[in-house]
């Protein structure tokens, strides 16, 4: 980019970022042709690096600067410009993005095998979102860049997804934490692995501010069977469960139009309920046990039971008998006295 000022033409770099994912930028210039006396400017959230003939050279933080001796103190000394100097000289600047890059995803591409104390084996997945700056743009530069043009967040994200699920599963297994607690431990878990992360980004001019655990789930399989678990424990009672379930099934029947199966359950119901009203308190009495027969001499043996009946007695004359004896089939015989 070139400036005119005072009938003269001005060098003029920087970089103005229109992405959301360019973490460094190379300045490009026919030749890599750069004039002495060059204005540069770097704004906030940026770093400028010089890389000349191969060589990391200066560093510029935010700021603007003119192109002179004075301020590329590294450049001057590889250029030997203590001894003369010529321009234009030849060199590279990038631009490093030095603010966040939020909402960058991981996760476990294949199950973690790991040993609960309560369920034993069992297979985990996890997945989250984290941040990532650069925090020294020389080093990143040297470890990561090297002579990429356009070095986005993409090109890294593996390598840090990689790095983050090897520390989770190293926490979670160490941990001694039942999978059921997990998800109320997600924000220490989150710490633990960003501890373990720093000093490995660190060498390569990053850090990462923030690591967020999202979720912490168990295969299809075990998930419904915990599922099935929760349930019962929720039921309580399998077997009014099971009555229940059985009424509402003829229910749904029962009020299904013109179908054989609810008027076949419609007829279940009614004798069932015709048998239950007649063993209830308004059906028929119930009927006395069964009993052994009494021999025929049980009953002279009876203690609490005359053995014969008095005669009756006859009525003397002139006193009439208390009632008449009647004869069946004919008509009443007189009392003899």
């Amino acid at each position: 980019m070139f400036s005119f000022l005072s009938g003269e033409f001005i060098d003029v770099i920087d970089w103005v970022d229109d992405t959301r994912d360019t973490m460094v930028w190379r300045f490009e210039r026919h030749g890599h042709a750069i004039k002495y006396g060059a204005k540069l400017t770097v704004r906030e959230g940026q770093t400028a690096v010089f890389v000349h003939e191969g060589q990391l050279a200066d560093v510029f933080t935010p700021g603007l600067y003119m192109l002179e001796t004075n301020n590329m103190p590294v450049l001057t000394t590889l250029q030997h410009w203590d001894h003369g100097f010529r321009s234009p000289f030849k060199s590279e600047v990038y631009f490093v993005s030095t603010t966040r890059f939020n909402g960058l995803k991981w996760g476990t591409k294949n199950p973690l095998m790991l040993r609960d104390p309560e369920f034993g084996p069992v297979r985990l997945r996890a997945f989250g979102t984290y941040s990532i700056r650069v925090k020294d743009a020389a080093r990143f530069m040297l470890e990561i860049v090297g002579t990429d043009g356009e070095f986005t967040s993409g090109e890294i994200a593996f390598q840090i997804r990689n790095i983050i699920v090897q520390e989770f599963s190293r926490v979670a297994a160490s941990s001694g934490i039942p999978v059921l607690d997990m998800a109320a431990n997600t924000a220490e878990f989150g710490k633990l692995m960003a501890g373990r992360i720093a000093p490995v980004l660190e060498g390569y001019g990053l850090e990462m501010p923030e690591l967020y655990i999202e979720n912490i789930s168990l295969p299809p399989a075990v998930e419904a069977a915990l599922d099935k678990r929760s349930s019962m424990g929720i039921i309580g009672d399998l077997a009014a469960y099971q009555h229940y379930s059985a009424a509402e099934a003829m229910t749904r029947a029962a009020e299904t139009p013109h179908s054989g199966m609810g008027a076949g359950i419609g007829m279940g119901m009614g004798m069932g309920m015709g048998q239950q009203m007649a063993q209830g308190p308004w059906g028929a009495r119930p009927q006395p046990a069964w009993q052994p027969a009494v021999p025929a001499g049980a009953a002279s043996a009876a203690p609490d039971r005359p053995a014969s009946r008095p005669a009756a007695r006859r009525h003397g004359p002139g006193r009439p008998p208390s009632a008449p004896a009647f004869r069946p089939g004919g008509p009443p015989r007189p009392c003899r006295g």
